[in-house]
């Protein structure tokens, strides 16, 4: 990342890229749609429905306007794509596009130039939780965590969980972690190559799951601290992770490692037959940014 010398003259200051017409033009509309109150909170009702959808019935109920005013402004939201709408039925169910939940943040992060000053690591780390290498005796434990992570079709296209000796050989050497709360292995990350090829020895994929009673205590974002900061220090300039859109919480962890959002890949797998998309993260060392 360049470093800005406040006290260089205006003429060899360095400068921004500016922001391609096309693109202002996008956000500028996503922006204009979000203009309108009601439809900041009809976004947010229907983002924050535990059921991950709603009835435009319920939605206007839950935000005291007409029906034919939800409608209205449902159309709206859906025109620029920031919600779905599936008939279920008679009645029309509104959910968030997936995409909206990399895509908006990301116009923002552009617009006001914060790409250009991503965050080194999570801040506000818990006290109660430890991390530490992981050793082959907390194999058992990881392949625990991680079959339950798959079973829950939110964090991995694999389907079955891989034997111990394959999460033993599968990162990087000094690259993985383990997380402890009251003593107990509660989750795990690491890093493996992308590559074999000697130019490439410097990126990673990486990967975090915590146990879910574990959950909402910080451990992912110690968990984060701790890979990203032995990756600067350990050589590695380039880390990866795809992560699926639905899954916020990891979304919005990674982005306060410095991961960002590259591309949202479009049914890029099959998981159960079904077509999934994944969002693309990626986050450089600062010295190599």
């Amino acid at each position: 990342m360049d470093v800005i010398d406040t006290a260089a003259p205006p003429d060899t200051a360095p400068t921004a890229a500016a922001l391609e017409p096309d693109t202002a033009a996008t956000y500028a509309e996503w922006f204009a749609t979000l203009a309108d109150p009601t439809r900041v909170r009809l976004l947010h009702a229907v983002a924050a429905s535990p059921t991950g959808g709603m009835r435009v019935g319920d939605l206007a109920t839950a935000l005291d306007i007409s029906q034919a005013t939800c409608s209205h402004h449902v159309r709206r939201l859906a025109d620029v794509g920031f919600v779905v709408v599936d008939k279920v039925g008679t009645a029309s169910v509104v959910s968030v596009n997936a995409a909206c939940c990399t895509g908006l943040p990301h116009a923002a992060d552009v617009v006001m130039g914060t790409l250009a000053a991503r965050p080194c690591c999570p801040e506000d780390l818990p006290t109660d939780v430890t991390t530490r290498a992981m050793t082959d005796a907390d194999l058992p434990r990881v392949r625990e965590i991680y079959a339950a992570a798959i079973g829950a079709r939110q964090a991995t296209f694999e389907t079955e969980a891989p034997t111990r000796a394959a999460l033993r050989e599968k990162w990087l050497p000094g690259h993985r972690w383990v997380a402890e709360l009251d003593g107990e292995v509660v989750g795990f990350t690491g890093i493996a190559p992308t590559s074999p090829r000697a130019c490439y020895a410097g990126v990673g994929e990486t990967t975090v799951h915590v146990a879910e009673h574990a959950r909402g205590r910080g451990v992912g974002t110690a968990l984060l601290h701790r890979q990203v900061t032995e990756a600067d220090a350990g050589g590695l300039w380039t880390l990866q992770a795809h992560v699926f859109p639905e899954n916020r919480a990891s979304l919005a962890l990674h982005r306060s490692a410095g991961y960002e959002t590259l591309a949202v890949r479009s049914r890029i797998a099959r998981l159960d037959g079904e077509w999934r998309d994944t969002v693309l993260l990626e986050r450089r060392r600062a010295d190599d940014a």
